[in-house]
């Protein structure tokens, strides 16, 4: 099918559903939650009754996008339709999947919303419209437009603020000449994005007691092949220490892609139960987070992206695999 085809098979699924659920995987970030608002916004203008889902609490420093409370943590048990944004990577609905939910969005129609054109797709997806964007925001935006679905500046609001997240303020690599004239269109049209950038930057003050963890974190940073690699390891009993005021991989990853010579970091983290994750931001350069994660069963782009092993008996072992593969893959792409 072409895009286009695909547009008008979404709207209609969107147009035969009344409850639809907008379901986010269980990495949250800036794209995936103002992707989930901008969409209940226009399937409310549209007479829907959207409900979001996130398998997890909200992290903290995406909660100056007003509507963050409305995302609840379970899947209802009566809808019509579900519209899965930002993944295309089953292996991200953990939290769902353990206790059988995602075997009620799986029994209907689902639609999938995505810029992750590396994942490995959902076979059950009715509907998957999976484009090589800078954001799911971007995605949408092209969506509505082509499909005349209302675009209030309510909405345009949260695309602008999905487009701004995942293209690093429009300056990655991957940020496309459609992304750029969505904000243009955006901003014409009212939204204000030095109002949400305040918002964004009252939201980012910290703790004080954050400030001397910050410098532990940076202490335990450690570098790989020449200084290309930068890698932390964060342990259980931080996560469960710092996790509600702050996530504690964000403290230190953007120092580490400030280090001048590093081209991946790789955030792990370690939980009392065996599972370990791991956070991948790249810079330009060194754009291979989508393969390394893809590698361990994970996904994401080229500058963005994680996966997650559910039990982990070695961790060593783990973040040397990932270190070397990592560097294989910085030599193939030299």
């Amino acid at each position: 099918m072409t895009m286009n085809e695909l547009y008008k098979a979404a709207h209609a699924v969107i147009n035969d559903a009344k409850t639809i659920v907008i379901l986010q995987a269980d990495n949250p970030d800036g794209d995936s939650l103002a992707s989930a608002l901008a969409l209940e916004t226009i399937l409310g203008d549209m007479g829907k009754t959207p409900i979001m889902v996130c398998g997890i609490d909200m992290p903290a420093h995406l909660r100056y996008l007003s509507g963050w409370d409305r995302v609840e943590k379970e899947v209802p048990q009566k809808f019509d339709a579900s519209i899965i944004v930002d993944t295309s990577t089953l292996s991200l609905f953990e939290s769902l999947d353990k206790n059988g939910q995602m075997g009620w969005i799986k029994s209907k129609p689902v639609i999938v919303l995505d810029h992750h054109v590396t994942s490995d797709g959902i076979d059950y997806a009715k509907v998957s419209i999976v484009e090589a964007a800078v954001s799911t925001g971007e995605v949408i935006y092209a969506l509505a437009k082509q499909e005349n679905l209302p675009l209030s500046v309510e909405a345009m609001n949260f695309i602008a603020v999905s487009i701004m997240s995942d293209s690093l303020g429009l300056t990655s690599d991957g940020t496309t000449v459609r992304a750029i004239r969505t904000i243009a269109d955006v901003v014409e049209a009212g939204v204000s994005l030095s109002n949400l950038d305040a918002a964004r930057r009252e939201l980012m003050k910290r703790e004080p007691e954050l400030l001397p963890y910050k410098g532990s974190l940076l202490q335990r940073i450690e570098l790989h092949d020449q200084g290309r690699i930068a890698t932390i390891m964060i342990p259980w009993v931080e996560i469960e220490k710092y996790s509600s005021i702050y996530n504690p991989s964000m403290l230190a990853i953007d120092d580490m892609r400030m280090t001048i010579g590093v081209q991946i970091c790789i955030a792990f983290k370690v939980y009392n139960n065996g599972r370990v994750t791991a956070k991948i931001r790249c810079n330009p350069g060194g754009q291979i987070a989508d393969k390394l994660a893809a590698h361990f069963g994970g996904g994401g782009h080229p500058y963005a992206a994680g996966f997650k092993v559910l039990k982990c008996d070695d961790f060593a072992t783990l973040k040397r695999q990932t270190i070397q593969k990592a560097t294989e893959l910085l030599k193939e792409q030299a």
